[in-house]
C-alpha cells in the first residue's frame, strides 16, 4: 500500500510572546506530522497553545523557532506577503464567527478568494455557485450574511474554504455558534469533505466534535500531551 503524502511538518516549533518582563511559551517544542486525507482533531485547555498552534498552521503567524514545512515548502521565515500567498492557495479556513462579509451576498462571499487568486469575474461566479450548491445552498445565493441562520452561514464559509482546492480545510470551533442539530449536519459536511480526499483539521474544545476525527492531538501547556489515534471514531452522527 502506497503511504500517505506529508502535507504538514513541524519541527520543534516554539512560539514565545513578551508581556512585559514575562516570557509565555505559548508553544514549547512541538513537532507533527499531518498527511494527506487525515482528519485530525485538536484539543486542549484554555491556554494550552491550540489557538497558537491554528494561527501557525494557517500561515497567519511565524513560529520563533524550528521549522514548519507544509507541501514541501519551509514557511517557517517566509515575509507576510508570501505567507499571504501560501495562505490563499493551500489553506481555507472556516472560523466559529464564520467571518462572512455583511455587505456581501452568499455568492459574493464565496467567490471573494479567487480575486485574490486572480481568477476571471465569470469563472469566479460560476465556481461559487457551483461550491454552494455543493452545500445545498442554491437557493441562498443572493442572500447576504444577515439574511441566513447559523448554519446556513457556515455552509457558507464552507464553500468558501473549498473553492480554491486548498491542500488543508483548517477550522476554527466550527460549530462554537451552533446548536445540537445543526452542529450535526455542519460534521456531516466536513465528513463529506474528508471522504472527498480533503485533508481536514479541526480546533476544538469539543470531546464530542473532537469524536468525529480519526486522529486526535492533545496539547497542554504548550506541549503535545497525546497523539493517538480515535478508538471513538463515529460516522453515525449522532450526539454523544
Amino acid at each position: 500500500m502506497e503511504k500517505a503524502r506529508e502535507i504538514i511538518r513541524l519541527e520543534d516549533i516554539r512560539r514565545i510572546y513578551r508581556v512585559g518582563n514575562q516570557e509565555v511559551r505559548a508553544l514549547d517544542g512541538v513537532s507533527l506530522s499531518v498527511y494527506k486525507n487525515e482528519y485530525v482533531a485538536i484539543m486542549g485547555p484554555s491556554g494550552s497553545g491550540k489557538s497558537t498552534l491554528m494561527n501557525i498552521l494557517g500561515c497567519l503567524d511565524s513560529p520563533s523557532s524550528g521549522h514548519y514545512v507544509l507541501n514541501g515548502v519551509d514557511v517557517s521565515e517566509m515575509e507576510d506577503s508570501d505567507l499571504a500567498d501560501v495562505r490563499n492557495r493551500e489553506i481555507g479556513f472556516v472560523f466559529q464567527s464564520f467571518n462572512l462579509l455583511p455587505r456581501y451576498n452568499a455568492l459574493e462571499n464565496v467567490a471573494l478568494p479567487m480575486i485574490y487568486a486572480g481568477v476571471p469575474a465569470r469563472e469566479r461566479m460560476e465556481r461559487a455557485a457551483d461550491a454552494l450548491r455543493s452545500v445545498a445552498l442554491e437557493e441562498r445565493m443572493d442572500h447576504k450574511p444577515n439574511e441566513l441562520s447559523g448554519g446556513q452561514k457556515q455552509r457558507v464559509a464552507l464553500a468558501r474554504a473549498l473553492i480554491n482546492n486548498p491542500s488543508i480545510i483548517l477550522a476554527d470551533e466550527p460549530t462554537g455558534n451552533l446548536d445540537t442539530h445543526t452542529s450535526i449536519e455542519i460534521m456531516r459536511l466536513f465528513d463529506e469533505i474528508y471522504r472527498k480526499g480533503n485533508t481536514v483539521i479541526v480546533v476544538t474544545h469539543e470531546e464530542d466534535i473532537a469524536a468525529y476525527a480519526h486522529r486526535i492531538i492533545r496539547l497542554r501547556d504548550g506541549k503535545i500531551e497525546s497523539d493517538k489515534e480515535n478508538t471513538k471514531y463515529t460516522r453515525t452522527f449522532n450526539p454523544l
